[in-house]
């Protein structure tokens, strides 16, 4: 099963609309009681073939028998009087046979049997035979106008796919008299105890994490033991050294503590890390066997999942905003100099080694962190594609390069970089132009956003299909909006930094009330077309609701961030602002590159199938969120934070950064401190801090 990120978040969009069905009409009475007359699969696969010949492997008259059909029937008659005799590994295959789903009026259409029972057989004959259990799910068509019914069956490891999509076949003729050319088994759902021996690579990755660990050990000895002073630590131990580290990373800073600082900026990244990693819980649980999916889509919950697509607009509002704020001081200090292609390296060299080792974690150690019946069939990304695309990830051109996305959810590290990219032209002309180029910078928003509607429009595309997907989602231009607000904004304060505007009561109870419209509006104006009886939505309604809203979420975020840093936050701004968000704000890079990891090895070891409720899904996800955080800090610590040291070793022209003198120019200081206390670099460029805003808003769905 492939499935990209941006397809299952939109997943709700359309789903309810194009299916227009309840889940009891799955099937009917009559066609139920017809299923529950049939005893139990395995039994009525034992009786069928207790007498198995050669004649039952179906073979065409043109093709004799090769030596793993002979060997198939050979284990299949050792199977089969094995069981007449009472054998105990005989009674456990059949045993672990799943059975026709008990709920299927509720939308349970999955048995999976036991898997660790069938593949834990391994039965010795002789001292050169023995019988291994071979785990598959197989997708019957029983009655024609019921949905494949999966069911797990087991069988001899000698026996291929096509071996037991034969014998299925059979069976399924005899009891429901039905003839079907459709593949019940194939090889990719099938698994058996033996893995793959580790490939070149696959060492290679698990040597290069451990070299890491062991280095970082090895500073935090010399760190701990050899060193008194923290401020003459050597510089490697410095950046390897997990006290030092950790240090950095959980040291927190009372808010208001410096005038030069937005602190809310943590909560907003946090918050919205958050929306995405159980965004990402529930999609997995809807790819997973679950048996009242189908319900949930009604209930007002749904749609912060639903829209869970507004995360990556904050994201790139974030992105937009902090890039102007740092560059305008930059360009100011320096006289409009900027040095291009030092702050492209720059941000190249920090957002590269955690997406690097991603790909090889991804691609060669996840297959071997879990094991279970769905293990290789619930995944967001075939992951093998990585293979043949993982260069086009690492020049952040797969949003627009290849259809085969190597990790589909890095999609906004392309998105968000090509933006950087584009914004020395921004950059440039408000420096010069001022009022002018911000009003240019407008309209060209709103041409983009047209754009987008049109292309919905004229194009028929659907948001769901696969180029569809690549134009309206993928697509850096379509996302621009968001970023190019947070610019103008960012510029908007930075034009009005020494300004102290005196509002009202009036007017703030106004500013909230339409910042909070917006939100709500782009969150819930869907969920009346959620319902079953609803119906469909038109084209004009989807393109309209998908451009307005991507313009409202970040205008309403535009007053979260300007009441809180004017004094009008109250409650938004205690709670945004605490310090309770800093240290997360620093991994929060690290965690949504890596949450995958976690949240795909904990549903892929799923033996049953799953209830789906807003409750236990929230069970599950603060689970893995803690596994998440902790895999993030590992990764912080031996990879983030030393090649960010050791990238600052390389980058020429390093002097202290002058600080700050107003409350926006240093706003990301606080809200997104570097990973370790080294000298800044003055590139006389939006370089100079906002690499790490970006390394830790570089988070998206």
């Amino acid at each position: 099963m492939d499935i990209t990120i941006g397809t299952l978040l939109l997943f709700g969009l359309t789903l309810v609309n194009s299916l227009q069905l309840d889940p009891a009409d799955l099937i009917s009475m009559e066609d139920y009681q017809r299923i529950m007359e049939f005893r139990p699969l395995a039994v009525e696969f034992s009786q069928h073939f207790r007498n198995i010949t050669q004649e039952d492997l179906d073979l065409p008259s043109t093709r004799l028998p090769n030596k793993q059909d002979l060997q198939c029937l050979a284990d299949m008659t050792q199977l089969t009087t094995g069981l007449t005799s009472g054998k105990l590994w005989t009674i456990k295959m059949f045993d672990s046979w799943g059975s026709f789903p008990k709920g299927l009026l509720y939308g349970n259409l999955i048995d999976m049997g036991n898997y660790d029972e069938c593949v834990g057989i391994n039965k010795v004959i002789s001292d050169n035979l023995n019988i291994q259990g071979k785990y598959c799910r197989a997708k019957l068509t029983l009655i024609e106008s019921v949905p494949k019914l999966q069911v797990g069956i087991c069988l001899p490891a000698s026996c291929s796919a096509a071996n037991m999509n034969t014998f299925l076949k059979q069976l399924i003729q005899k009891l429901f008299g039905l003839k079907s050319n459709s593949q019940f088994v194939s090889e990719d759902v099938c698994r058996t105890s033996d893995r793959e021996p580790f490939d070149g690579l696959t060492i290679f990755t698990i040597v290069l994490l451990s070299v890491l660990c062991a280095i970082a050990v090895l500073a935090t000895i010399c760190d701990y033991f050899f060193s008194k002073y923290q401020k003459k630590l050597p510089f490697l131990v410095k950046a390897f050294s997990i006290r030092a580290s950790s240090r950095t990373l959980f040291r927190l800073v009372e808010p208001n503590s410096n005038p030069n600082v937005i602190d809310c900026l943590h909560g907003m990244r946090c918050l919205s890390l958050i929306w995405v990693i159980f965004g990402h819980e529930y999609i997995l649980a809807m790819i997973a066997p679950n048996m009242n999916f189908l319900t949930w889509f009604e209930k007002p919950f749904s749609n912060f999942i639903t829209r869970g697509v507004f995360s990556v607009d904050t994201f790139l509002f974030l992105s937009g905003l902090l890039l102007v704020v740092i560059s305008m001081r930059s360009l100011e200090r320096t006289k409009g100099r900027l040095n291009i292609p030092l702050m492209y390296l720059h941000r190249y060299l920090r957002l590269t080694p955690i997406l690097a080792v991603a790909i090889l974690v991804y691609m060669k150690l996840l297959p071997y962190l879990g094991d279970g019946p769905m293990f290789d069939s619930i995944h967001f990304d075939d992951y093998s594609r990585c293979e043949r695309t993982w260069f086009w990830s690492l020049l952040y051109l797969q949003n627009y390069a290849t259809a085969d996305l190597c990790l589909s959810h890095t999609w906004y590290l392309a998105v968000d970089m090509q933006l950087y990219i584009l914004s020395p032209i921004f950059l440039l002309a408000l420096y010069k132009w001022g009022k002018k180029a911000a009003a240019g910078i407008f309209v060209f928003m709103l041409l983009l956003s047209a754009c987008l509607f049109s292309t919905m429009m004229t194009n028929k595309q659907g948001i769901l299909a696969g180029e569809g997907q690549r134009k309206l989602y993928f697509a850096t231009h379509t996302h621009a909006a968001p970023w190019l607000i947070g610019a103008l904004f960012g510029y908007f304060l930075q034009l009005n930094r020494n300004k102290n505007f005196q509002l009202n009561r009036l007017m703030i109870w106004l500013g909230w009330l339409i910042s909070l419209t917006l939100i709500f509006t782009s969150v819930f104006a869907l969920h009346a077309s959620a319902q079953w009886s609803a119906p469909n939505l038109t084209l004009l309604e989807a393109a309209s609701y998908y451009t307005l809203s991507r313009i409202a979420w970040p205008l309403a975020l535009c007053w979260v961030v300007f009441a809180c840093m004017r004094g009008y936050g109250g409650l938004a701004n205690s709670f945004l602002s605490s310090p309770m968000w800093q240290p997360l704000s620093k991994l929060s890079y690290c965690a949504y590159i890596f949450h995958i990891v976690i949240q795909q090895t904990d549903v892929g070891r799923i033996r049953t199938s799953l209830y789906f409720s807003d409750y236990d899904l929230m069970l599950r996800f603060w689970g893995t969120f803690a596994f998440t955080v902790l895999m993030a800090y590992v990764m912080y610590i031996i990879v983030e934070t030393p090649f960010a040291v050791l990238e600052t070793m390389l980058m020429p022209n390093r002097r202290a950064a002058p600080k700050a003198t107003n409350p926006v120019e240093s706003s990301v200081v606080h809200s997104v401190e570097p990973t370790i206390e080294t000298p800044k670099t003055n590139l006389a460029t939006v370089v100079e801090q906002d690499v790490e805003a970006s390394t830790t808003s570089a988070t998206a769905t």
